[in-house]
């Protein structure tokens, strides 16, 4: 039922104490009043191009159907979704990280939109009485930018496909070291301040991550996590890498769009920002090092859940229906700089059409041990039966590994100790 069907895939190109309910819906009834709008909670849409705001003022236009859609900082949306679950008011939709035990017994069955739709196989999951409880929104995979300006000044060569021979850790370093002392910036590299990058550079590394056994009863890591590990901290020297980002979690995305560094670690849903806010240089995606493993983190971005109780229940199934039919669900992607999650879908973007062929191209040559971790994590979240994780333990070992606090080894021991208490 749940095998990543790869050649769809490549086609498609601690719970929170009690406080007071969600603020954008306390006023009102559940999912908004009965005649009122349908609201739609989420996290990044203004950061993404607005396409749920475009399309739920299309649907608006179509059917006299308002989407209100209540945009909360990311930081804040398990929460507030957590504590409106509590209070019981909830809104109607929701656009959400994960799947969460503390709402999962609230959601709508969408197992009938995800037999019409058609989601990739590995990005969604059904719990043992067939209920599908959630959505993939859209697909992401991580990559790697290069500022072209300072590559081509220092008459640096880099990969574009991966047609390419595309270059080992080592070369990369090599490289980009160069470009950054024949061009004075300051750092050769940054990468975002999460497991989600780290565990993309595991894989490249010979490692499998820190992943659930089959049986869903541990997780585990193999002989090469400790050594990766171990090589990433040693990047952070404040000259390949900055310290501040992993240590005071400075902004790496401002360190790029800034000029500051030659290369940067991140991902598919930089590249809409990215078109609207580099002016001063150009950009190139490229290829990530493969030490030996050639290798990106994907999945998908949320998952989109309808909430029981609302009173809203038809009217939010009818919109998820409109939003994932094809035609609609392509303009969303196109708008937002989506990877579409669902089998069958071309996007014709408005730029930077290459980028998002790369990163296709990445997730076809992605190991297939990658797509059984996502696999397994999913089912974890579908049944329930884990305790949310309180933070990123992997992140948050590495950042003390950083800091000169704990080894490499202590890394994957304590992490381990932390994501196996949360399946007790």
């Amino acid at each position: 039922m749940f095998t990543l069907n790869r050649r769809s895939l490549f086609a498609a190109g601690a719970t929170a104490a009690a406080v007071p309910a969600l603020a954008s819906c306390g006023s009102r009834s559940s999912g908004g009043s009965s005649d009122g709008p349908l609201q739609f909670i989420l996290s990044g849409d203004t950061n993404q191009g607005g396409g749920y705001t475009a399309m739920a003022k299309k649907y608006q236009e179509e059917t006299g159907v308002e989407i209100e859609i209540v945009d909360v900082p990311y930081d804040d949306l398990e929460t507030k979704v957590r504590n409106a679950s509590k209070a019981n008011d909830l809104p109607a939709i929701g656009r959400m990280p994960s799947v969460d035990p503390v709402w999962l017994d609230r959601t709508v069955d969408l197992a009938d939109i995800a037999a019409e739709v058609k989601p990739l196989e590995g990005m969604y999951a059904a719990d043992e009485e067939g209920k599908v409880p959630a959505l993939p929104s859209d697909l992401t995979a991580v990559g790697m930018f290069l500022n072209k300006d300072l590559w081509d000044e220092a008459g640096v060569e880099y990969p574009t496909s991966f047609d390419d021979n595309v270059w080992t850790w080592e070369e990369f370093l090599e490289a980009a070291n160069t470009v950054r002392d024949a061009t004075d910036v300051k750092f050769s590299l940054t990468v975002d301040r999460t497991s989600h990058r780290l565990t993309s550079y595991l894989y490249q590394n010979g490692s499998e991550g820190l992943a659930l056994t089959e049986d869903l009863s541990a997780y585990e890591a193999n002989e090469a996590t400790a050594g990766a590990i171990e090589r990433f901290v040693a990047l952070n020297d404040d000259k390949v890498m900055p310290r501040s980002v992993w240590l005071t979690e400075e902004d790496p995305s401002a360190m790029f769009k800034t000029g500051q560094v030659t290369a940067y670690y991140s991902g598919s849903w930089q590249i809409a920002d990215f078109v609207a806010n580099i002016a001063d240089f150009e950009w190139v995606s490229v290829p990530m090092p493969a030490q030996p493993v050639q290798a990106t983190n994907y999945g998908s971005a949320a998952y989109i859940v309808v909430f029981e109780g609302t009173g809203r229940e038809d009217e939010a199934l009818d919109f998820l229906k409109w939003l994932y039919s094809p035609d609609n669900y392509a303009e969303i992607s196109r708008i937002a700089g989506f990877l579409p999650a669902t089998e069958g879908i071309e996007v014709a973007y408005d730029e930077r059409q290459e980028d998002f062929d790369l990163y296709n191209a990445a997730i076809a040559g992605t190991p297939a041990f990658i797509g059984d971790s996502k696999k397994r994590e999913l089912e974890l979240q579908v049944a329930g039966t884990a305790t949310p994780l309180d933070g990123d333990p992997l992140r948050d070992q590495t950042v003390k590994a950083i800091s000169g606090d704990i080894t490499a080894e202590e890394v994957v021991k304590n992490t381990l100790e932390q994501l196996n208490e949360s399946l007790a």
